[in-house]
């Protein structure tokens, strides 16, 4: 049987001629050769991963004009592994090398990115997330068949590495730099609030904020027994009688009233149910109370993303985790790229009376909305 292809198939605007033409070849070795680099492209990725988890850009800065054994002796690693490793990094234009003594060298200009001297822009970290996706692949393809989703515990080592991602960003900027976007927190905050961070993680936001501010109380709720336990532990070590933290699914918060402020650090879009827990924050908040939610910077449209250098990594991300999580917990999907109008409107639609989105420079990923009951 013979089906006719007619323009209700087609996206919109595109017109009929053009899908039934024959593909020209310069064009198709053109998106060929594209093919190749991305392919290329992905495999530098991980082999940045791994250069970050193993410490050998740490390594390269601190020993430049390095053979790869000694290299290997310095980080106590296996030379035909850093041999391998180098090979990938020389081709890759990420390390320089020397041919005639058989040296490296990671140019500074590399280091200032690569390493943890980088702070909250080290792309060498953000590398893992490729690796990560890699690890549920198969498990993601079987769910185009069989619908629904996947578990956190499907994902051993995103949380750790969320968490300290997390963690580098905060120590940069959350007290002096997140906080004063919401027009006079800080100043509650030194007299003395109530304070709730809801899908906390292993706490640390929660932590920075009880060390910068004593006279304020800060609950951190997480449905992870983990992770909790990690938070209570850097609180404990820190001395924080004024920070605590509960088990939870923020979807049962049901706390009327007792706080004046809320935040939620790219929590919102991996919820089950994100519009639940919105209007769960707004009832928990006081009458003067403001909600901080930080997520990911996007807009809600696909065709409004093109331009975006990183949209295709924040969709992958999305199906490979942060949807897929949400699906296996019988949730809505919501996903990493819900953007800035849809999230501005369920926010609205919770029952805040303004939303304003903002931004920091030392965070391009994130937008940090600020929303308000009056």
């Amino acid at each position: 049987m013979t089906t006719q292809l007619t323009s209700s198939h087609l996206p919109a605007g595109t017109p009929l001629a053009a899908a039934a033409s024959p593909p020209d070849p310069t064009a198709s070795a053109a998106f060929a050769g594209r093919c190749v680099g991305i392919m290329n492209q992905a495999a530098i990725a991980l082999l940045t991963s791994v250069g970050h988890q193993t410490g050998l850009f740490e390594l390269l800065a601190a020993h430049p004009g390095t053979t790869s054994q000694q290299l290997a002796e310095a980080g106590d690693l296996n030379e035909r592994y850093v041999r391998e490793w180098l090979g990938g990094m020389v081709t890759a234009d990420f390390v320089r090398y020397d041919p005639v003594s058989g040296t490296h060298v990671l140019p500074p200009e590399h280091a200032s990115v690569l390493t943890l001297a980088a702070g909250p822009n080290n792309m060498a970290h953000l590398m893992q997330y490729i690796g990560m996706m890699g690890d549920v692949e198969q498990q993601i393809v079987d769910r185009f068949h069989t619908g629904g989703g996947l578990s956190y515990a499907d994902y051993p080592n995103f949380h750790r590495t969320m968490a300290q991602e997390s963690a580098v960003v905060n120590d940069a900027s959350l007290v002096d730099g997140i906080l004063p976007l919401v027009d006079g927190l800080p100043d509650r905050l030194a007299l003395g609030i109530d304070v709730a961070d809801v899908g906390c993680g292993s706490g640390h936001a929660v932590n920075l904020m009880a060390a910068a501010y004593p006279a304020s109380r800060f609950t951190g709720y997480d449905f992870s027994e983990a992770a909790i336990a990690t938070a209570r532990d850097e609180a404990a070590a820190g001395g924080l009688a004024n920070a605590r933290f509960e088990v939870l699914d923020v979807a049962e918060l049901d706390v009327v009233g007792g706080f004046d402020a809320v935040t939620a650090f790219d929590a919102i879009h991996d919820q089950a149910h994100p519009a639940l827990v919105l209007a769960n924050i707004r009832r928990s908040l006081r009458p003067a109370g403001v909600f901080l939610m930080v997520d990911i910077k996007a807009e809600s449209q696909v065709e409004d993303n093109i331009e975006l250098p990183w949209a295709s990594y924040l969709y992958a991300m999305s199906m490979f985790h942060c949807m897929s999580v949400s699906l296996g917990l019988g949730g809505d999907g919501l996903g990493t790229v819900w953007g800035r109008q849809v999230a501005q409107r369920m926010v609205t639609e919770a029952g805040f009376a303004s939303v304003e989105a903002k931004d920091i420079e030392t965070d391009p990923f994130n937008t940090y909305y600020v929303a308000r009951l009056n």
